[in-house]
């Protein structure tokens, strides 16, 4: 693979940084109370979300644990340091292009090869695992809470990809040492087996 990592964690971290900072700064008000940086399951993306109390508000009561913890609903989806996620989506697509597939198969994965497959499952993996540990880094520093005051929600989450339920309650936990992971361990309880 043609991507280092290490690097990479810097990169997110700095962006993650910059994103919650402007979050802070342009929507302070509105009650911050969740972050998350999300991928896509091509692991061609990083983006931040960011959701506030304000908004949550606004939502069906009937669904409110959902768009309180969903980051595909948040509010601020995709918003906070867009020129520095950009740089970080165009790496990982650049990376994706050279080492697994040529232009014209991005459009058609399925005819990826078995060594292929394992290989991108591993990039695949690293890349949510470094965003998570890029999470837990912020978290130990108390970045976020120093710039809102308090706790928020934190999670690392993949659109149209289903999470291992242990994984994603381990996760949940790791990052979530207040009153938003009980809520949230609550809350995958009631989802379907």
């Amino acid at each position: 693979m043609n991507i280092d990592f290490n690097a990479l964690a810097i990169d997110i971290e700095l962006a993650t940084r910059k994103a919650f900072q402007e979050m802070v700064a342009n929507h302070g008000s509105e009650e911050i109370y969740g972050f998350a940086l999300y991928s896509d399951e091509g692991a061609m993306t990083v983006c931040p979300s960011t959701n506030t109390q304000t908004y949550l508000e606004t939502k069906p009561k009937q669904d409110y644990v959902y768009y309180k913890y969903e980051p595909a609903e948040w509010n601020y989806e995709g918003d906070g340091a867009d020129e520095d996620f950009s740089a970080i989506c165009n790496t990982l697509y650049n990376t994706l292009e050279g080492d697994f597939w040529s232009e014209d198969e991005i459009e058609d994965l399925d005819d990826e090869d078995e060594i292929e497959d394992e290989e991108f499952e591993v990039f695949q993996q690293t890349l949510y695992q470094t965003c998570i540990a890029v999470l837990i880094k912020l978290k130990e520093e108390e970045f976020f809470k120093k710039l809102v005051g308090r706790d928020i929600f934190l999670m690392f989450s993949v659109t149209d990809y289903e999470y291992d339920r242990e994984e994603l309650k381990e996760m949940i936990i790791t990052l979530n040492d207040n009153s938003y992971r009980q809520e949230y361990l609550d809350w995958m309880k009631t989802w379907r087996k």
